[in-house]
């Protein structure tokens, strides 16, 4: 009994993180699917900000009781405020990336935040690069080899390697097909734009977090910052009034969806996740998504699957790891040196008496 209840609970982690992926790789496959049917991108990013709002709302007022919330400030406000401005820059960034290339682009791509939280890491002097450390020269050298792969699948296309099918039963025409080659390589430049942004977000919000630990609350805020921004700048980009009249097609199935695999399920299992295993663990799962990503735009998309995009996408993920393994060893070390200096210390506090 007690074994099969402590490999369930070493399966489950691994259950959720699987979930978590596909989630992520659906969210993107209906997304673009919507912007393909003709549904307004900018009408989607505001309805996306504003439904999760009252879901925030609730799990605000459940979790965190009047006497154990932290008080909040108008610094932890401003700073909110500018965590719902990278967010919608990622937002923003993302539609437009997957509308001019694909979600598997958007997917590779979404492998390079450890990298950029890296370079920010250092530029704000949150983390110290030390070249005789292992560990600072794995997350350097990834963070290289993640970059150059990012330029490999965007600039180069090579040969097809997975053709599109030539049935019916595909709904789209391949995106490179479909559209220009500048219009991949602007949707790559794009969709790294969204993932600076991302890495500049996680790092605003374990600063938010030092202070305020208090994340949904955070969160609830942080969208309705967001869904004000959005409004003002989808209504003056999108002047048909028609365009935002709620309809029963691919583009509300859209916002329902991101609803609630984006903010309810992806959050709630990240979160829990990461309380069981650690951060390091939950980071693995990120190249498992480009695997969901190929298969399901090549079955529902119509996608081909490229040469430089494998070659690219294999760099990417090999310096991905690379920076996460940098990563690990540095919290082993950590680890180390705190246990160590803890059981010094202990040592010390038992035999004062006596030496006194």
């Amino acid at each position: 009994m007690d074994y099969s209840s402590g490999r369930m609970q070493n399966v489950l982690p691994f259950v959720a993180m699987v979930v978590t992926v596909v989630a992520q790789v659906t969210d993107l496959e209906v997304l673009k699917a919507a912007m393909s049917k003709g549904v307004n991108k900018y009408v989607i990013f505001v309805y996306a900000q504003a439904l999760p709002i009252p879901i925030f709302l609730v799990w605000s007022l459940v979790i965190y009781r009047s006497s154990e919330r932290p008080p909040l400030t108008l610094s932890t406000l401003s700073k909110i405020f500018l965590l719902a401005v990278f967010g919608c820059l990622i937002r923003l960034f993302t539609y437009v990336g997957i509308e001019l290339s694909s979600p598997t682009l958007s997917t590779a791509l979404h492998n390079l935040i450890p990298a950029f939280t890296f370079i920010l890491a250092i530029i704000f002097r949150m983390e110290k690069l030390n070249w005789r450390s292992k560990s600072s020269q794995a997350k350097s050298l990834g963070t290289i080899v993640s970059i150059a792969g990012a330029f490999v699948v965007t600039f180069y296309q090579g040969p097809p390697i997975l053709k599109t099918l030539s049935s019916g039963s595909v709904s789209f025409q391949d995106p490179l097909v479909s559209s220009s080659k500048s219009d991949w390589i602007l949707g790559g430049i794009s969709l790294g734009c969204a993932a600076f942004f991302g890495a500049a977000w996680i790092i605003l919000q374990a600063i938010i977090l030092k202070k305020f630990p208090a994340i949904m609350i955070i969160l609830f805020f942080k969208y309705i910052f967001a869904t004000i921004l959005a409004a003002l700048f989808s209504l003056a980009v999108v002047t048909d009034p028609n365009a935002w009249k709620p309809r029963f097609d691919i583009g509300l199935v859209a916002v329902l969806y991101n609803t609630i695999t984006v903010s309810m399920i992806q959050l709630t299992l990240y979160a829990w996740c990461i309380s069981r295993t650690g951060p390091v663990f939950v980071s693995m799962f990120n190249p498992l998504a480009i695997v969901f990503s190929v298969f399901m735009g090549f079955l529902f998309l119509g996608e081909t699957l490229w040469l430089g995009s494998l070659i690219g996408v294999i760099i990417i993920v090999v310096g991905f790891y690379s920076v996460m393994w940098g990563k690990m060893k540095e919290e082993k070390t950590f680890e180390y040196a705190a246990t160590t200096t803890l059981k010094s210390h202990r040592s010390y506090d038992e035999n004062e008496p006596l030496l006194q």
